[in-house]
């Protein structure tokens, strides 16, 4: 299953984070639609019922729209039908939050989206998923590997030598966001690939549901699931369908192209991601900081120290206004950057140090 995930990009950088080649082999950055990027709030602990980034193609909002062109939007977690007919979507009387793949077809809430071919990507930093344990259940952050590129080389210069070590050992390392690719081109073409954290892309269904008493079209979404890859099965059976590569979620996208029944076809266990502890405080959904995704050690049980940096992000989410949030800065010292453990588990180099790294930039809205 899939109950809680992060996403802490801001919408600019949703959208350079999204760029993809068009069947004429150029590179575009796809656009928020209209409203759609006010209505999303960067989070570190994303439960149902919030709103959250979905990829998606552009002929569901405009039948005048280029088949290989992609939007993104705001949509809310948790499917309402479009058939729902009471006036308050909160009535629903079962979870929609995910969808099984194998009964993808037998339910009438998933089956009616998926013919018409209202396939999404939900986009997220990660999800988080729950080992159960004698008398705890222990958390777990789960994202893609990341890619080395010289902005990282520049961070782990600054290592000790036990870091750096650790963090040659494992592949999963990535520049910081804020270390991004400029927009587009005067041509209308992205000028790079986006170099910052890989966002997960996630398989899933969408419908608009309309209040029978008149009022403005809802969006929501379910996120699809499938059995869990052998190195995740001992914290959970199940995961979502992850969309492995831009080939994969353009198929998943082009409802044109791709008919219902070979789309399904994409949504296979994939052995692909890591994963590390993270402290009980994701527990609770209201808790919204750094310390969520922060990895823990599980030998020692200790929570994370409250460092200066997080504090001040804390203060940043909490208090500050969205042009102030973009303006500010929250660099950690390297003295901070040391005192840190990596995970037991899995080495969270690519996370530590986009947690901790310099230069990365504060989330707007």
């Amino acid at each position: 299953m899939c109950g809680r995930t992060a996403c802490t990009l801001a919408p600019d950088e949703v959208s350079r984070a999204c760029s993809y080649r068009n069947r004429g082999g150029l590179r575009r950055q796809p656009r928020w639609r209209d409203g759609d990027a006010d209505k999303y709030r960067p989070s570190y602990n994303k439960s149902p019922q919030s709103m959250s980034p979905v990829l998606l193609s552009h002929r569901h909002f405009d039948k005048n729209a280029p088949v290989d062109e992609c939007v993104l939007a705001s949509m809310r977690w948790g499917l309402i039908p479009a058939w729902f007919k009471e006036n308050d979507p909160r009535k629903m009387q079962y979870n929609t939050s995910n969808c099984r793949s194998e009964n993808i077809l037998e339910k009438k809430s998933y089956k009616d989206p998926l013919i018409k071919g209202q396939r999404c990507v939900i986009l997220a930093d990660g999800f988080y998923e729950w080992q159960r344990e004698e008398k705890a259940k222990q958390p777990f952050f789960i994202y893609f590997p990341q890619s080395r590129g010289p902005s990282w080389e520049k961070i782990e210069d600054q290592d000790d030598p036990m870091t750096s070590a650790r963090n040659k050992e494992n592949s999963d390392t990535a520049c910081p966001p804020g270390e991004a690719s400029p927009s587009l081109t005067e041509g209308g073409e992205a000028a790079a690939e986006w170099t910052g954290w890989r966002l997960l892309t996630m398989a899933g269904v969408f419908d608009c549901w309309t209040p029978p008493g008149g009022g403005e079209p809802l969006y929501t979404y379910s996120v699809i699931t499938v059995n869990a890859s052998p190195n995740l099965h001992s914290i959970h059976n199940r995961m979502p369908a992850i969309l492995d590569g831009e080939e994969e979620v353009r198929r998943w996208l082009d409802f044109g192209e791709v008919k219902s029944l070979d789309a399904l076809k994409l949504l296979q266990s994939k052995d692909i991601l890591t994963f590390h502890p993270v402290s009980s405080l994701v527990n609770n959904s209201r808790n919204n900081s750094p310390d969520c995704l922060q990895p823990v050690d599980l030998n020692s049980k200790k929570e994370p120290k409250p460092t200066a940096s997080r504090k001040r992000m804390m203060s940043w989410l909490t208090s500050t206004g969205p042009t102030k949030r973009k303006e500010s800065d929250t660099c950690e010292s390297k003295e901070e950057q040391e005192s840190k453990s990596a995970s037991v588990r899995k080495p969270a180099g690519a996370l530590q140090h986009w947690l901790q790294g310099a230069n990365k930039k504060p989330r707007t809205k």
